[in-house]
């Protein structure tokens, strides 16, 4: 184990259940400045259009987080040997009004991406892809975008507003923020408003991977298939919980029956290694519909997934 970067606190110098509730219980850190990559939380709900509660996502995900351990052991991926993380905490959202929290939220980011630190975010709904994908676009231009989910999130309006959990990559298309040609969305399923909710996506030039195409199959294949779209150039990762099937994840606000599952998951993720992630978030865990923490455990487990495919993580 190298000793020139931060490393999680193990579990024989202070008990999993003590300690300061970090990511990983890592040191915290005040700002981005001289990180590899970081944690942060945006504990926002005031986006969400169903149950509420993904505010106390980071929390929670940060405290299922104490039983996750430094290597890991099925990609070898060794990034705390490989660069310096910490977490710095939560984005100050203003709970009272959602256009406020945006603007704080891209504010935070751009200091982030100043700092040449990738971030992997702590959600909060998945309206902070948005803010998210505006400060990561200064820097990168357009970028490419695997997405998560179990809902395309490309509605033009709810209940009249532009700006909701709902809306994130309609916004990100119109703000030249995304390169469509560059875009997979993989696990949409359910129920539509009309019959052609996804096609709005497909018109832009995104992959539309539905739901039933990853019933009884490996991913490995698709994630091939997804590097070769997304070739070379920046690529955001943004996660929705509830892109995993309700069984396996019930702590969100918007299940869907029928979704992936928990190795899917950690398939997706892991064939994004070699791409140029420079960002990812995890989205729409709440804590109220998760009693037994199950669904907390998994979102700290895929972040830390997330951060294992990170450009210049050493593979032991």
């Amino acid at each position: 184990m190298s000793n020139d970067y931060n490393q999680p606190l193990g579990g024989n110098a202070m008990p999993r259940f003590g300690g300061i509730a970090t990511m990983m219980r890592l040191p915290p850190a005040p700002d981005a400045c001289g990180l590899g990559a970081c944690f942060v939380g945006v504990p926002l709900d005031i986006g969400t259009s169903n149950r509420s509660g993904t505010r106390y996502g980071p929390r929670q995900i940060r405290a299922e987080s104490a039983l996750l351990r430094p290597y890991n052991m099925a990609t070898r991926a060794a990034p705390f040997d490989s660069f310096q993380v910490a977490d710095i905490g939560d984005v100050a959202i203003n709970t009272f009004n959602l256009l406020d929290s945006i603007e704080r939220i891209e504010k935070a980011y751009d200091h982030i991406v100043a700092q040449d630190c990738r971030p992997i975010t702590l959600g909060g709904d998945h309206t902070i892809a948005l803010p998210i994908l505006r400060a990561m676009r200064k820097k990168h231009g357009p970028v490419g975008l695997v997405h998560v989910d179990a809902h395309a999130d490309v509605n033009d309006v709810m209940f009249g507003e532009k700006i909701a959990h709902g809306t994130p990559f309609r916004r990100a298309v119109e703000e030249n923020l995304i390169d469509g040609s560059r875009v997979v969305q993989i696990g949409l399923r359910g129920t539509g408003y009309t019959a052609g909710d996804f096609d709005w996506c497909r018109q832009q030039g995104f992959r539309v991977v539905q739901a039933e195409e990853c019933w009884h199959r490996s991913l490995q294949p698709l994630m091939e298939q997804v590097r070769n779209q997304l070739g070379e150039g920046p690529v955001y990762l943004s996660f929705d919980i509830d892109g995993i099937d309700p069984a396996y994840a019930p702590g969100t606000g918007t299940p869907e029956i029928g979704g992936l599952t928990v190795p899917q998951a950690l398939e997706i993720i892991r064939g994004t290694w070699g791409l140029e992630i420079i960002g990812a978030d995890l989205v729409e865990v709440s804590p109220p519909y998760d009693p037994q923490g199950n669904t907390s455990l998994l979102a700290a487990n895929l972040a830390f997934e997330m951060l294992c495919v990170l450009p210049g993580v050493k593979r032991r």
